[in-house]
């Protein structure tokens, strides 16, 4: 029986072996798990609560979708030139870290118009921002924090298709990823939107979300990280810089 282990926690030799059964159930099914790391793995047995049948399946339908979906398959990255319109209006940029060492993600859906939306270039981004940030946690670390920040945020920005694709892709895709999302300057009328999408999130991510007061921002931030790594924006002393196609 699998060792418990906490959130991001170290694994005990019955998780490993839980982690080399799941391997072998999937990889007799589709060779291409073999190109998968047993941390990510361990990833997915942990988001079925070590249910090796359920987290092959899991798996399994990953592989499938990450041979679709990205050049390259399991091993490849999404190119920035399949996301060239999404990336020029500046809708994420990559922060520092927290204080337990999770690279930040900063999110800006008042830049994103349902109107002008193109749902398979709004699918590939979500895909590039999460391997991008993916690509920045550390050894000994399996999540990245993420602050969405809503300020100017209207109708013209309502999506709720693009943020449920989204929301499926990393639930799906990228298990057991986010350690926390900040929701940041949150206006009323985007409560609307929320209480379509909420149906949609895990229960055990739901918590994930936590929407953060005005009046607390700065108390939060500080909290969270080091002043060091809290972004100019918020008051902190880290320049955040746009993201460039490298």
């Amino acid at each position: 029986m699998a060792s418990s282990v906490g959130e991001g926690g170290d694994a005990g030799e019955g998780e490993w072996l839980k982690v080399a059964e799941l391997k072998a159930m999937a990889e007799a099914q589709d060779p291409h798990v073999k190109e998968v790391d047993n941390m990510t793995l361990r990833r997915f047995l942990r988001a079925r609560d070590h249910d090796v049948c359920k987290a092959s399946a899991m798996l399994l339908k990953y592989v499938a979708w990450r041979r679709e979906a990205v050049p390259g398959g399991v091993g490849g990255v999404m190119p920035a030139d399949l996301v060239r319109t999404e990336l020029s209006q500046d809708k994420a940029r990559m922060g520092g870290v927290d204080r337990a060492g999770r690279p930040v993600l900063l999110v800006f859906p008042a830049k994103h118009f349902s109107a002008d939306r193109d749902m398979a270039e709004h699918k590939r981004l979500v895909v590039y921002l999460l391997d991008r940030i993916s690509a920045r946690i550390p050894r000994g670390q399996d999540k990245f924090m993420c602050i969405v920040d809503l300020k100017g945020w209207g109708y013209a920005n309502s999506d709720v298709r693009a943020y449920i694709a989204a929301i499926e892709i990393m639930q799906g895709y990228y298990p057991e990823r986010l350690g926390k999302a900040l929701m940041v300057h949150v206006p009323y009328i985007f409560m609307k939107a929320w209480k379509m999408v909420y149906p949609f999130i895990d229960t055990n991510t739901r918590d994930k979300f936590v929407f953060v007061d005005d009046k607390n921002l700065e108390e939060t931030l500080r909290r969270e990280m080091d002043e060091s790594q809290v972004p100019e924006m918020y008051g902190g002393k880290l320049p955040i810089a746009p993201l460039t196609d490298d």
